[in-house]
């Protein structure tokens, strides 16, 4: 089975010879011209090609350790409340910050919690 095929090798390879023999100056002339800048068209490919290989390989790493940076993270919630004002904490007022959560007795007597705040420190200092 190689026989045939080293046979239909060589024969191509004679009549190639022949024709390249038989050319003209002038087409031989153009033919080297057009192989010239097919070879200098590859040439700047392959600097696109260098380029991106090497970009692919740092744009993976970044995605990954972005990912990686995103799923260290922890993640916290929004700090204001759903009117868009800061929350109250226990140094803003009196009240505590979960009204559903105190105690109800203490909303009971608030005129008496205004009223102590008030004169609390006045009764102290006699």
């Amino acid at each position: 089975m190689n026989a045939p095929d080293n046979h239909l090798e060589r024969r191509a390879r004679e009549l190639y010879r022949e024709a390249a023999r038989q050319l003209d100056p002038a087409t031989a002339a153009k033919l080297r011209s057009a192989r010239r800048a097919a070879l200098a068209g590859s040439a700047g490919s392959s600097l696109a090609q260098r380029l991106l290989q090497l970009l692919l390989p740092a744009g993976a790493f970044a995605a990954i350790a972005l990912a990686a940076l995103m799923l260290s993270s922890p993640v916290q919630g929004p700090t204001g409340n759903a009117s868009g004002l800061s929350p109250v904490t226990e140094a803003d007022g009196d009240l505590p910050p979960d009204a559903a959560a105190a105690d109800p007795a203490l909303y009971q007597n608030l005129d008496f919690y205004g009223w102590l705040a008030k004169n609390g420190d006045s009764q102290a200092s006699r």
